[in-house]
């Protein structure tokens, strides 16, 4: 020990991730008699009873060694799992007021959270924007973090962050904590606009594939893309984030918790600034793509929250994974319950899936598909019924011919086409200002007839399509959520015949399911 008097037990607020969610902890150090040990108990993963070894050598190190006592850490309460090395941080810290290092009475009023290295460097941990939501929750003056995460923390807002870098400055500053360094972030200038890979411009051709896209991204509609290997399908799904909206400052902070839950906030980034476009590969299992495990955490369609979850070669993807994929689309969020709780992570993504009409591709042109009908039939039926009445725009993608390629006819860009999108989602936000609906795309069924009145004439000729198409009410009221989009495409207050029979013929688009 270097200094300091034994107080013998001290305590200090650290937090524990529960899904997206943080819940507060009470790290208590006590030191009593008996033969020298370090015990941790509360309901402890694996993870968390190593800190025991890394707090101890890390103390070591920095030149404060642990008196010959019985150690006995516990973090309440004992009821709530706990996982993850955040907690190595606040166990130091409660052992080292328990020392007489630090005064006792400076923890009061701080949550602290890291990982330790055995030299005493604190590391990055998962989650703390969650952290920073718990504490502010709690009434806490500060976090402390480590210094790479201080940023995520201040995003939200909720309560003072300070990151820190290594165990001496922990120590300084919990003796004096008015020495502490606020971290500050503005972070309304992290939004961007959205950005492509691809830019519509460079798309040849494709004109009514073109329209779905623009129709899809402007009210964050499920779309479906099928045409022949090579038609450009892929690059219509990669020009959708160039023509998404700009992020809000909800949407970034939930899209943000989401990737600092899993760890995948890029390095230096402190917010995440454009629209998620997520496109895992077909053979993508239905945990990865849905989340879960034995910890539940976010799967793909999380981690596409509020952006593009692009899905190729569709009917390639295993059974299991594609029906997993229902209850998302429906309810725009995923819950799974385990021992332990439920955890649940928002799912509001637009879908963009691809297919081809065969498994060579190039069905109905018979001069090239060798594929028997049992093969297309087998092929297609992969997709359910329930599947695709969850898919509101289904559009063909036809080869690109000759002309068109080497034509010098200019093509609208990316830029152009947000603007269009843009306006109709600032229609679509005075429309839901009191509702909270966020767009066309979730308007709940029990507010169609509110938001998408339709005049004799239109309901007249979408009675006709009911019976005709034989479909669905589900289908019904996504006809009615497309052609409301379309109508505020155009600047249209009301849902015209024309707008019914453009989202009526994306249900009919001849796709050969």
């Amino acid at each position: 020990m270097k200094k300091g008097d034994l107080r013998l037990y001290s305590r200090v607020y650290s937090a524990a991730l529960h899904g997206l969610e943080g819940q507060l902890v009470t790290v208590e150090a006590d030191m009593g008699d008996g033969l020298p040990s370090f015990d941790m108990v509360g309901a402890l993963s694996g993870e968390i009873k190593e800190a025991a070894s890394r707090v101890r050598t890390a103390l070591k190190n920095i030149g404060y060694r642990l008196p010959p006592r019985r150690v006995v850490i516990n973090l309440a309460p004992a009821s709530v799992r706990k996982y993850g090395t955040a907690f190595d941080l606040p166990v130091a810290a409660a052992v080292l007021a328990a020392m007489g290092v630090v005064p006792a009475e400076n923890l009061g009023e701080v949550l602290v959270a890291g990982e330790l290295g055995l030299g005493g460097e604190v590391r990055p941990i998962p989650g703390v924007m969650a952290l920073a939501d718990c504490a502010g929750e709690a009434g806490l003056s500060w976090l402390m973090v480590p210094e790479r995460n201080a940023g995520e923390g201040a995003v939200c807002g909720r309560v003072r962050v300070c990151g820190v870098e290594n165990l001496e400055q922990v120590i300084a500053y919990l003796r004096e904590p008015e020495t502490m360094r606020e971290t500050r972030v503005e972070a309304e200038r992290l939004l961007a606009e959205g950005c492509a890979a691809v830019d519509m411009e460079d798309i040849r051709g494709q004109r009514s594939a073109k329209r779905a896209v623009e129709v899809a991204a402007a009210g964050m509609h499920n779309i479906l893309l099928s045409g022949p290997p090579g038609a450009g399908k892929t690059m219509l799904a990669s020009c959708i984030p160039g023509i998404l909206p700009k992020l809000t400052m909800e949407e970034g902070r939930e899209i943000s918790r989401v990737y600092s839950i899993c760890g995948r906030m890029p390095e230096g980034r402190a917010l995440i600034g454009t629209r998620p476009f997520r496109a895992p590969h077909h053979t993508v299992t239905a945990a990865a793509l849905i989340g879960g495990g034995r910890r539940p955490g976010p799967g793909e369609v999380s981690l596409a929250a509020h952006g593009v979850l692009f899905l190729d070669e569709l009917p390639e993807m295993s059974l299991h994974a594609l029906e997993a994929l229902r209850q998302p689309l429906e309810e725009g969020r995923v819950v799974h319950s385990r021992l332990y709780g439920s955890y649940e992570f928002p799912a509001r993504f637009m879908l963009a899936a691809a297919m081809n009409p065969c498994p060579c591709g190039h069905y109905p042109d018979r001069n090239k598909c060798r594929c028997s009908e049992w093969q297309i039939k087998r092929y297609q039926e992969k997709l359910s019924r329930p599947l695709m009445d969850r898919i509101d725009i289904r559009v063909l993608v036809e080869a690109v011919g000759i002309e068109a390629l080497q034509g010098d006819g200019a093509e609208e860009s990316s830029s152009t086409v947000r603007e269009r999108v843009e306006q109709a989602r600032a229609r679509q936000k005075k429309r839901f200002r009191e509702s909270g609906i966020r767009n066309n795309s979730v308007i709940p069924g029990s507010e169609i007839r509110r938001y998408c009145p339709l005049g004799r004439e239109e309901e007249a000729f979408l009675r006709k399509a009911f019976q005709v198409m034989d479909i669905s009410a589900r289908a019904y009221h996504r006809i009615l959520r497309v052609a409301r989009t379309i109508a505020d495409l155009e600047g249209e207050e009301r849902i015209k015949t024309r707008h019914l029979q453009e989202a009526v013929a994306y249900r009919m688009e001849n796709i050969y399911y």
